[in-house]
């Protein structure tokens, strides 16, 4: 096996040019649960791969309650500098589950604070809280039931019509459960640095997702990209000292977004046709995609069928 037992580790850096060919040629809503799937999957890969280390370089040491087996030269000779893999690897294991509990409990210390903060706020039977604030800004809020914030500054700088494209795309923000796809994102760039550049496509792909169905929702794609465009311009982070609001908002690339609504409706038939330069690429990165997950997952299997068949019955 050798340094190919590293693989899993190093292997996530070819997803990465799935993500431009993913925001560019795929419909959002597939851009996002593609992006969301390929970081899981490498990231359970490179966690898998980060235990089985620790468990092949520490098993020699001396009173570790593993099987004796464990510690045979033909599994130790299955990870080049085996010791000294192992112990990085606790190392790793251990900033790994600092980081991935700090961002867990940040999430949703923001959203307890958020849902505290609108407690004493009247609902009127809707999913919309509106905040007196001259400040303008405007987010989804996740939660059993999830709401829509928005000041009375925002709802100022707005038209009617804008107003309604804005809460439609709020709105799909929640109907798509688009902060689970973005918390999963961040806990694999969590497990593995190098998948951390995922979490920038799947922002743009998610605020595009819900331009998409905000225009789908009004009629009027030049409306929603005026909303957009409007709101981008003069929204500001929430007052510090009052709650997390800012924790949900990830506006994207504006530019962007807005010349996207100007332009046609994106497809949503897949990846564009393979004869052509665009689709030529995107087959090529798929297929690094497909293999490096192919290959962080039989690095892993072989490592832990060397340590199966050197455990005693």
């Amino acid at each position: 096996m050798g340094v190919f037992v590293f693989l899993p580790l190093v292997l996530p850096l070819s997803a990465l040019p799935i993500a431009r060919l993913a925001e560019q040629h795929l419909h959002p809503r597939r851009a996002a649960r593609l992006l969301t799937t390929v970081a899981v999957i490498l990231a359970s890969c490179s966690l898998v791969c980060l235990g089985l280390l620790v468990v092949v370089g520490t098993a020699q040491l001396p009173g570790n309650p593993l099987p004796d087996g464990w510690s045979d030269d033909e599994v130790r000779e299955a990870v080049p500098h085996d010791a000294f893999a192992g112990k990085a690897s606790i190392v790793a294991l251990v900033a790994v589950a600092a980081a991935c509990g700090f961002t867990v409990h940040r999430h949703y210390r923001f959203r307890a604070r958020a849902h505290r903060a609108l407690a004493g706020l009247p609902s009127g039977g809707g999913d919309v809280a509106v905040l007196r604030d001259t400040v303008p800004y405007a987010y989804a809020l996740p939660g059993s039931p999830g709401r829509v914030l928005v000041s009375t500054g925002m709802l100022a700088s707005l038209e009617p019509a804008e107003r309604r494209a804005l809460f439609a795309h709020e709105r799909a923000h929640l109907a798509g459960r688009h902060h689970r796809l973005l918390l999963a994102t961040r806990l694999a760039g969590c497990v593995n640095p190098l998948l951390r550049p995922l979490l920038a496509a799947l922002v743009y792909s998610t605020e595009r997702w819900a331009d998409e169905e905000a225009a789908r929702a009004t009629g009027d794609r030049r409306l929603t990209a005026r909303a957009v465009g409007k709101a981008a311009l003069v929204s500001r982070p929430a007052p510090s000292g009052g709650p997390a609001f800012a924790a949900f908002a990830a506006t994207g690339p504006v530019p962007r977004r807005v010349a996207a609504l100007l332009g046609p409706v994106p497809s949503d038939r897949g990846w564009p046709p393979a004869l052509t330069r665009a689709g030529a690429a995107a087959l090529v990165a798929a297929a690094g995609t497909t293999v490096s997950a192919l290959s962080a997952l039989n690095a892993s299997v072989a490592l832990f069928l060397a340590l199966e068949a050197a455990t005693p019955l």
